[in-house]
């Protein structure tokens, strides 16, 4: 007999999502239910008592069922939650992580008027910032097409598009110009360390947007060689690392000529930002 209440179907497929080996089966059936029935995550509660109707259990059954084959709630949904707002994701772009919104803190506490943004994905980086700062302009760089379309349509619903440019290039091939600040968060997994990725990660990201299919350092050389020339005197770089990538992209941007200024942690205190400047003339 199928659950007959909302609370009675959470419960049902919390259960289900935990023998699938989902981490947060709970949370993540809250959320999935939540979309279902059309309501607020936090009014949630309020409807528990109440009876499933058969429309919403049909949708609730599907997302759980994606769910099972380890899909990401924010991929069955379609969008992300980064930095206080709601991003858009497609199968072209990586899913935001909490951890770039670092990125973010740290590009803020220096105040910008232009900002280039190296492989851009959804925009979350680049049109984030543009909206924490009413009046700096961006340009957006993506290899990939479909990812820039994902941006733009991002940049839309921001309603930040007369602030921001979309340029489809390999890292710096059709970039113009000079910013006073320089933000990516390239693909910096090692092909030897792919395999040890959540299926969540594996399955679902683009692979060109997790590894270089080699040493996982390939992006910071390609952007260390190139931003000097498109930074002002004075300008920033700050690009996310992996948690065991410090010492060697150190070495990388400072071979370059770039002084570091600081390498800021995450949550859990790994290595996690690099932050460098060019020489002031």
């Amino acid at each position: 007999m199928k659950p007959a209440t909302v609370g009675m179907a959470l419960r049902h497929a919390a259960k289900s999502l935990s023998e699938a080996g989902v981490v947060g089966a709970s949370r993540d059936a809250r959320y999935l239910m939540a979309e279902a029935l059309g309501v607020p995550r936090d009014r949630l509660v309020l409807n528990e008592p109440d009876f499933l109707e058969a429309k919403a259990a049909e949708r609730f059954a599907g997302f759980v069922a994606e769910r099972a084959a380890r899909k990401p709630v924010s991929r069955i949904l379609g969008r992300r939650d980064f930095y206080g707002r709601s991003f858009k994701i497609t199968p072209y772009v990586l899913d935001p992580r909490p951890e770039t919104e670092i990125l973010i803190e740290a590009a803020l506490a220096v105040p910008f008027e232009k900002v280039l943004d190296l492989g851009t994905g959804s925009g979350c980086i680049l049109l984030t910032l543009l909206a924490e700062s009413g009046a700096a302009i961006g340009v957006a760089t993506d290899v990939s097409a479909d990812a820039l379309e994902a941006a733009r349509e991002n940049a839309a619903l921001l309603e930040i598009e007369s602030r921001s440019k979309f340029v489809e290039s390999d890292w710096f091939s059709d970039v113009h110009g000079v910013f006073d600040l320089i933000v990516s968060n390239p693909p910096y997994i090692a092909v030897n360390e792919m395999p040890s990725l959540a299926a969540e990660v594996a399955l679902f990201d683009p692979q060109t947007a997790l590894t270089d299919d080699k040493d996982g350092l390939s992006a910071y050389r390609a952007i260390a060689q190139g931003a000097q020339r498109h930074l002002r005197p004075g300008g920033r770089l700050i690009v996310e690392i992996g948690p065991t990538q410090a010492g060697a992209v150190r070495l990388i941007l400072e071979r370059a000529g770039f002084s570091i200024v600081q390498v800021h942690s995450d949550l859990d205190g790994r290595d996690r930002i690099i932050e460098a400047h060019v020489a002031a003339t």
